[in-house]
């Protein structure tokens, strides 16, 4: 056991859908970890600096799910700072996830790779919980989105969380960066078929602009987190992320779970 594995493994965004899941999976193997947000117990909060001293202490790794997305304008400033503050703290690696096909997120990426962390870079396809735990979930059976017929290797997050995990622990992942996706893309209306094969029920995509999403988000979000999300789904589903990768079977050794595998897991979620 390597001497960062002795120590807690601070989990940033612990009540997400990775982090969640890693948490659990850190648990089984009786590895201490710590999860952080704003609602634990030792709070912590990308805007509060004063906060990331105290939820660091300690660590010997830092799983980074950064809030709200790494494609931010002040995120590389923000994880420069971390990464600088974690080496402080003693903490020896970090292991950071992002978005694929997201340049975007590239200043954020080189500002880890350049702070001299022992490091590793998850770049995720669009996750597959989004449909039972995210922003494509079901309303009255019908999925509205703008993803037109733009096929998408969704990826489960326990395939991230499992990559995630073995990122932490084992050194041959250091300083590495994986593209990560499921073993076939799908369009958006071969997804929801499948789910509604899972479930039983009459689940139906509905194709919208990006123009009636950000209708249909206005009156659940600040117009700024409107804005920013239209933004980013415009460049995310234009098809450059349509091809799926090994990238999970490179680190696990074993193909990436398919979406029907997901679907008829997450079933009950629909029913």
């Amino acid at each position: 056991m390597t001497h960062h594995e002795t120590k807690t493994t601070v989990i940033l965004g612990g009540e997400g859908k990775t982090g969640r899941r890693i948490g659990q999976r850190l648990m089984a193997r009786q590895m201490p970890f710590r999860m952080a947000s704003r609602s634990t117990p030792l709070p912590f909060d990308w805007d509060d600096e004063t906060t990331w001293g105290p939820t660091l202490k300690g660590a010997g790794a830092v799983y980074i799910a950064y809030y709200p997305d790494l494609a931010v304008p002040s995120a590389a400033e923000q994880i420069r700072r971390l990464a600088a503050l974690a080496i402080d703290e003693g903490v020896r690696r970090a292991v950071l996830l992002a978005g694929r096909g997201e340049p975007q997120s590239h200043p954020a990426q080189r500002a880890l790779r350049e702070s001299g962390i022992d490091h590793t870079i998850l770049e995720c396809a669009f996750f597959c919980q989004n449909f039972d735990e995210g922003v494509v979930v079901p309303v009255d059976d019908a999925i509205v989105f703008p993803g037109a017929n733009i096929a998408e290797p969704f990826i489960d997050c326990d395939d991230i969380a499992e990559v995630a995990v073995a990122a932490l622990r084992d050194p041959r992942h250091t300083n590495k960066t994986y593209d990560l996706t499921g073993p076939q893309a799908l369009t958006f209306a071969e997804a929801t078929a499948l789910m509604a094969a899972a479930s039983g029920r009459p689940l139906r995509y509905v194709p919208v602009s990006f123009e009636t999403y950000a209708e249909l988000l206005a009156p659940h979000m600040p117009e700024e987190h409107v804005g920013f999300l239209i933004e980013l789904f415009r460049d995310l589903l234009d098809g450059h992320n349509a091809h799926a990768t090994d990238g999970v079977e490179r680190v696990l050794g074993r193909k990436a779970r398919d979406f029907g595998t997901y679907a008829q897991a997450a079933a009950g979620a629909w029913t």
